[in-house]
């Protein structure tokens, strides 16, 4: 059994928010670990004080195992690493530099199992994305943290946010609405394009994905009268994403995209910018939304919540967004395997010779 569980790595996130409720609450039910091995990147007091907070609420927190190493993690228990100072306090619902710290040393050590293969994939707690920052972590979040650890020139990250019925990605992620226009380019569309296809195949499975590309402009742009990026930027990028072989369409504007409910007859959506995307994927999927890190060599998701201060600490948190993160982990971890399995050994293609009188068939040629 146990070589069929996948050993995932959890960074607890800020402390003051609900990163520990939703975890612990999540571990709570059994079945749970018939799924994976957790391996938690926290601190024991931190855990201990959440966990007094859940019991009395009457909720039967899981059995904590405190190891020192990710390779002594076991079966059936929620593994602790100590990495957090345990001298920070705990201040539930408040931005504090503590949390932020202690949120920074978790994902650093989660990380760096990572990269040892000592847990098999990463799912995130939320993080402040102001008070984390320092000399050590200076990055708008997660996705570009883990691009800077895991990327390279064959490897770009790509934001995806997702639940069983829509997949959204983006072009421009975390960077001001003034800075989204001349950030566009065509081949960074294009690129975009190429990671998300990539990603529906082997991360979902899905053969041949349809991929909706939306406009920038209200309306498209209203054939240039109210902006000319569609037919200047986005289109090309469409038509040569086609010519590689995807099936992208658009540009489509946004507003009515959604309010039709068009994204329904789409594998996956482009969003130019964050806002664009995310507004009306949260608007349909706050509770249970799953935030994926595509386009690395490691699998990354996180719940598609904040560190919710206003509710952290009152046993308000549904941890709903935390469980189908982790089994959307699962599924992208045995959906690339699946995927390294069948695509291993390729079969060459056949080459035809027809030039002279007699067909000759040649084996040794790749196209």
């Amino acid at each position: 059994m146990e070589d069929k569980l996948i050993k995932v790595g959890i960074s607890q996130g800020d402390s003051n928010g609900v990163g520990y409720e939703v975890i612990l609450k999540a571990f709570s039910d059994p079945r749970m670990f018939e799924l994976c091995i957790p391996v938690l990147y926290g601190s024991q007091k931190i855990a201990s004080f959440y966990n007094k907070l859940l019991e009395t609420a009457e909720v039967t927190p899981a059995e904590i195992n405190i190891i020192n190493d990710a390779q002594k993690a076991v079966i059936g228990k929620l593994n602790l690493i100590c990495c957090v100072d345990d001298s920070s306090p705990t201040e539930p619902g408040e931005s504090t530099e503590a949390g932020g710290k202690a949120a920074y040393m978790s994902l650093e050590a989660a990380v760096a199992d990572l990269k040892k293969e000592s847990i098999s994939a990463l799912l995130t707690a939320p993080i402040n994305k102001h008070n984390i920052q320092s000399k050590d972590f200076n990055f708008p979040g997660h996705t570009e943290y883990l691009e800077e650890s895991f990327g390279d020139s064959n490897h770009k990250s790509l934001m995806i946010l997702l639940n069983e019925h829509i997949r959204v990605a983006l072009v421009t992620g975390h960077i001001p609405v003034s800075d989204v226009k001349p950030s566009l380019t065509t081949s960074g569309i294009l690129e975009k394009l190429t990671i998300f296809d990539k990603s529906l195949r082997e991360d979902f499975g899905i053969v041949r994905p349809r991929i909706a590309v939306l406009a920038l402009n209200p309306h498209a742009g209203d054939n240039g009268f109210i902006g000319n990026e569609e037919a200047e930027i986005i289109t090309p990028a469409v038509e040569e994403a086609g010519k590689k072989g995807m099936f992208a369409f658009g540009p489509y504007a946004a507003d009515g995209f959604f309010g039709a409910q068009t994204y329904q007859h789409f594998d996956g959506i482009l969003a130019m910018y964050h806002d664009q995307g995310l507004a009306p994927f949260k608007a349909l999927a706050m509770e249970n939304g799953v935030n994926l890190t595509a386009g690395l060599s490691v699998v990354r998701t996180s719940p598609a919540h904040g560190t919710a201060y206003d509710i952290a600490g009152k046993n308000l948190a549904n941890e709903s967004s935390f469980r189908n993160a982790l089994y959307t982990l699962i599924d992208v971890c045995r959906n690339r395997k699946r995927h390294r399995i069948a695509t291993a050994n390729p079969l060459k293609k056949q080459y035809v010779d027809r030039s002279g009188d007699k067909e000759k068939l040649d084996l040794t040629k790749d196209d």
